[in-house]
Order: C-alpha cells, then structure tokens, then sequence
C-alpha cells in the first residue's frame, strides 16, 4: 500500500473519541447505545485488515427515511410542474376521481389510466361527446390529474387556445410549437367545435391532430357534436380533421342532463334566501 492509500484510510479509520451515543463491544468496535448494532466495521483491502466507519442500524433506517423524504419532495416539484405545464384552467385541477359519481363513463375513465401504459403503447384515445354540461370535460380532467399524479405529462387545452397562440407566429415558429406538443404523453383537446371555423383555422387544427397522429401518441378529445356531426360533417375542411380524429379515438357517449343549468338553478334558490328571507 503506498503512502496516498495509506493517507486516505487513515483519515477514514480516523473516527475520534467514542461519542455519548457510542459504546466500546468486546470485538474492539464501536457500538450505537440506541440500536446496539455496530457503527464500525471491518474490511480487508490489499491483504490488510482496517476498521472503518459504517451506519448502524438505526442510522441506515434515518438515512433510508431522509431519503425517501428528498424524493418525495421530488416527486411533488415534478407534479406541481406538471400541473402547471399541462393544466391551463385552474379550476380544472379540482376535478378528480374523488369527486366522481360512480357511473359508467367515470368507470371506463378510471379503467384508461389503469391500463395507460397499453393505452400510449397502442395510441388508444378517447371521443367524449354528448350534450352541454354533461360531464365530459369533468371525466377527461379526472384522467388528465390522474396522470400527472403519476408522473405522466398531460396537456388539456382547447384549440381556440391553441389557435390564440399560434396567431403571431410565422410558418416556422408554428411548425415548432406544433411538434413540441409530443413532449406531452397525452393530449387533451376540450370542446371541439368551438374554434373558429376559418378556412386558416381549421388548416392549423388539422395540422395539430396529423402530428398527433404520426407523432404515436393518443390524445383525448370532448365534443358537444353528435357522432352523426362527426362521421358525416357538411364541410370538406371538417371532415379532415373529424375523420382523423375518430381514427385516433373510441368515441364514449356521454348521456346525462345539463348540470351547469342544475346548478345554476341550485344558486338561485339560495340567491332568494339571501335577498328575500
């Protein structure tokens, strides 16, 4: 062993004076008082035997809980930027699972991200149509926060957004933003129908579902349309973007009633206790 080697296990073997917490064993080691367990152990190297410096029992327990501590703390920054990437409505991320009815629709969202490994594997999307107010963006936010809590990365937006954002850009600088939209594993694309129905429009939304498309990656999406809208659509520009979409997706019907209107109703009876008791 030369000088250097021999420098560096002196330091290390160098442990001080027993510490209150520390007792002598009858091997000549060291000793935690609170678990009994050795804070020094032996180790040969280059034929010779040292005694070294090592975590007793409850010192590795402290270190293992210090370190599934820092990742946790890890896990929710990466969550918390996440959320903050993909969910551009606020208010969206007040709608979970736990809030849910148990009713079919909600059944199969909660079985989507069960399955989501086959779901991205296979490109398998979702086609949420029905009425106003039914639950169809309720259902596709449950899916979209349930992911991030998983660590996956969800865009939900709306392509009136979309459109807003690219209105400045030049060809090049949309192309760009287009193609960034793969970062996200999911892409959730709330209330199609609602854009503007430019012929420029409707080129972009079309462009945004193709890289979708070729890109490999599923994408989730709400309508108030009927599937009839959907599979027989009166404009050519339409029927691009409507045919590409029920490639990518099953389409779920959503039933119900209107509950924006029952809750609207809900606030003005309370309204007339307030103003009228």
């Amino acid at each position: 062993m030369n000088g250097v080697e021999e420098a560096l296990f002196g330091r290390i073997g160098a442990v001080g004076p027993l510490s209150e917490g520390e007792y002598l064993g009858s091997d000549g080691l060291r000793y935690c008082r609170n678990c009994n367990t050795p804070t020094q152990c032996r180790v040969v190297f280059l034929g010779k035997e040292r005694i070294v410096p090592c975590l007793c029992a409850c010192g590795k327990e402290k270190e293992d809980l210090e370190r599934k501590m820092e990742a946790e703390r890890d896990r929710l920054y990466e969550i918390g930027r996440l959320k903050a990437a993909g969910i551009q409505d606020r208010h969206l991320l007040e709608w979970t699972f736990s809030d849910a009815e148990d009713t079919p629709v909600i059944r199969m969202a909660r079985n989507y991200v069960r399955n989501w490994r086959k779901a991205k594997a296979e490109n398998l999307g979702l086609l949420f149509w029905g009425d106003v107010g039914t639950g169809k963006s309720f259902a596709a936010a449950c899916i979209a926060n349930a992911l991030i809590e998983m660590g996956v990365p969800v865009l939900m937006t709306n392509f009136s957004k979309m459109l807003n954002q690219m209105g400045g850009m030049y060809s090049d600088e949309r192309f760009r933003y287009i193609s960034s939209l793969s970062r996200f594993s999911l892409l959730i694309i709330d209330d199609l129908g609602i854009e503007r129905s430019t012929d420029y429009a409707k080129e972009q939304v079309y462009s945004i579902v193709d890289e979708r498309y070729k890109s490999g990656l599923p994408v989730i999406v709400t309508t108030n349309l009927t599937i009839t809208d959907l599979r027989c659509p009166q404009q050519l520009g339409d029927a691009r973007i409507y045919s590409r979409i029920l490639e990518m997706c099953t389409p779920v019907h959503v039933p119900g009633k209107d509950r924006r209107a029952e809750t609207g109703r809900t606030k003005q009876e309370i309204m007339k206790e307030v103003l009228m008791p």
